[in-house]
C-alpha cells in the first residue's frame, strides 16, 4: 500500500510503499476512503509535539471494513466505517468509569510509544524495521483500528464526509456537551475558528445557543463561521477582541468561551471575555511547555472555571455524533473546505501551516 510517511528530518511528508498491516485480536482492517488534515499532526511535523518517527499520522479517518482480527463481532467485513482519534482500550480505570477520554494505554502507547496497545506497532518499511502510528495512523491507503474505536456509518451519511467526524467534530461534541454542558439561549464566544472553531461553531447552534460570537483575525473564517451559525463576529486583527464581545454581550461577556488555537493570547482572550461566573473551555493542542497567565484574584472573585477538554468518550458519543449527522443537525459535508489526493498530503498540510484552510481539509483517497 502507499502510506504518507513523515520521516523527522523535515516538516514534510513522503509517500512510501509498505507492506499492507494485518490486523491482530480485536483489531479490525480499514480501507481508508478518506482522512481529516489536522493541526495536531501538524504539531507533530514541526516537532512542537515529541513523537517517535518514522511515522504515518492521520488521526481522523473514515473507511471500509477490509478484514477483522480473532475476537471481533462488532462490524463486518464490508461495514463503512468512522473512528475517532481516541482510540479506547476499554479496560484501564479511566475507561472504566466512562472517561474514555483519558484513556490511559491510549496516552501511554499510542501517544508516547507509537503503538497499539501490545506494544508494538502495525507498520513497517518492507526490509522490516518500524514505521509508528499517529492514532491509527490514517494517512494510507489501509489502517489497523482497535474495535473498540470502529462505528458504522448510517446509511445516507456519505463516507469521505464522515471522516472529520473523527477529530474535529468528536472534539467539538465533547467540549460542548460534556465539559462546558452548554444549556439553552447561553452566550458563547468562540476563539479561533479553524477546523474545530469550525465545528465548535456549529454544534453551538445546534446546542440552542443564544448568541454565538466567533473571534478570529481571517475575515473569510469569520465569513465561513457566519453560514455555519455565528450570529456576530468579531475580527481580531482590527480591533479589541474583548471589548468588541463585550459590548455585543451589553458588557457583560459570555456565559463559555471556546479557545481552539492553544496560543497564550487566545488563551487570555477566552477567560477575559467571560462574564461572572463563566466557563472557559480550552479546546486547543498548545506545543508542549507552552503556558498562559489568568489574573488569579478575578478568578475567584469572579467565580470563573477554566476547563480542559480533549476530545469525547468514543464508544458513547460517537453514536449520538453519528445519529446528529444522519438526521442533519450537524452537517460535516459544511466543514469541508478543501479536498486532496494522498499524493497531495505533503501539500494539504503546508497549506494548514500557512493559514490557508478555512475550516476542514480532508485527503479523500478517492482523489
Amino acid at each position: 500500500m502507499h502510506a504518507a510517511v513523515f520521516t523527522g528530518e523535515t516538516p514534510s511528508l513522503t509517500i512510501e510503499e509498505i507492506p499492507r498491516p494485518t490486523p491482530r485480536r480485536g483489531e479490525v482492517l480499514l480501507e481508508v476512503a478518506a482522512c481529516g488534515v489536522c493541526h495536531t499532526d501538524l504539531h507533530v511535523m514541526k516537532r512542537e509535539v515529541a513523537f517517535p518517527t518514522p511515522c504515518v499520522l492521520g488521526h481522523e479517518v473514515s473507511g471500509i471494513v477490509a478484514e477483522i482480527g480473532p475476537d471481533v463481532s462488532t462490524v463486518a467485513v464490508g461495514d463503512r466505517v468512522v473512528c475517532a482519534f481516541i482510540m479506547p482500550c476499554g479496560a484501564c480505570r479511566h475507561c472504566v468509569r466512562g472517561h474514555e477520554d483519558l484513556c490511559e494505554t491510549f496516552f501511554g502507547y499510542n501517544r508516547l510509544r507509537g503503538t497499539l496497545y501490545d506494544g508494538e506497532t502495525r507498520l513497517a518499511r518492507a526490509d522490516g524495521d518500524p514505521i509508528w502510528m499517529y492514532s491509527m495512523g490514517g494517512l494510507a491507503e489501509y489502517c489497523v483500528v482497535p474495535a473498540t474505536d470502529v462505528f458504522p456509518v448510517p446509511d445516507g451519511l456519505d463516507l469521505h464526509d464522515a471522516a472529520v467526524l473523527g477529530c474535529s467534530a468528536f472534539t467539538a461534541f465533547g467540549a460542548v456537551h460534556n465539559v462546558a454542558e452548554l444549556r439553552l439561549g447561553e452566550t458563547v464566544a468562540i476563539v479561533a475558528t479553524g477546523g474545530i472553531g469550525s465545528a465548535l461553531v456549529q454544534f453551538a447552534h445546534a446546542a440552542g445557543a443564544g448568541t454565538i460570537i466567533a473571534v478570529d483575525r481571517a475575515a473569510d473564517k469569520l465569513e465561513a463561521a457566519k453560514a455555519l451559525g455565528a450570529t456576530h463576529t468579531v475580527d481580531a486583527s482590527t480591533c479589541d477582541p474583548v471589548a468588541a464581545v463585550r459590548e455585543l454581550t451589553g458588557g457583560r461577556g459570555v456565559d463559555v468561551s471556546f479557545e481552539a488555537l492553544g496560543h497564550p493570547s487566545t488563551f487570555a482572550t477566552a477567560v477575559d471575555v467571560l462574564d461572572d461566573g463563566g466557563r472557559a473551555v480550552i479546546v486547543g493542542i498548545a506545543p508542549a511547555g507552552r503556558t498562559g497567565e489568568v489574573d488569579l484574584a478575578r478568578i475567584v472573585r469572579r467565580k470563573l472555571r477554566i476547563l480542559g477538554s480533549y476530545g469525547a468518550r468514543a464508544r458513547s458519543d460517537m453514536p449520538q455524533l453519528l445519529d446528529l449527522a444522519a438526521r442533519g443537525v450537524i452537517r460535516p459535508s459544511e466543514l469541508i473546505t478543501r479536498r486532496y489526493g494522498l499524493a497531495e498530503a505533503d501539500a494539504a498540510y503546508q497549506a494548514l501551516s500557512r493559514g490557508e484552510v478555512i475550516g476542514r481539509a480532508v485527503v479523500d483517497m478517492r482523489r
